[in-house]
């Protein structure tokens, strides 16, 4: 089973969240901008890949108990999302990489 660690450094993610630790296993992954989806249909401990960066992902995120965010293709992320991901301990990761290239390296990880 892979690590939050393992991911950030197997796919040179930027690390947003640096107060947050990143011993956490990944169970899975999900993929979808539409918070209610992901609300509906995320496990926890899955990484989430996606292109919001405003502070109800890292609600939703929390609520699920997700291992990690990754906002794709650039996105920018707020301060008050970062703010309150460290608050609920949740690992929040950017990357340049459009989401559908960040999906095929995580599946052809193992996840």
């Amino acid at each position: 089973m892979m690590k939050v660690n393992e991911l950030m450094s197997a796919l040179n993610l930027k690390l947003l969240t640096p107060n947050v630790s990143l011993t956490g296993e990944i169970k899975g992954g999900y993929a979808s901008d539409l918070l209610s989806n992901v609300m509906g249909q995320a496990q926890p401990k899955m990484v989430w890949v996606t292109m919001q960066g405003h502070q109800n992902v890292a609600a939703v995120a929390s609520l699920i108990g997700l291992a990690a965010v990754i906002v794709a293709g650039g996105a920018p992320v707020g301060e008050d999302t970062l703010a309150k991901a460290e608050l609920n301990e949740v690992v929040i990761f950017s990357t340049s990489m459009p989401a559908f290239e960040v999906v095929g390296k995580i599946y052809s990880l193992g996840v």
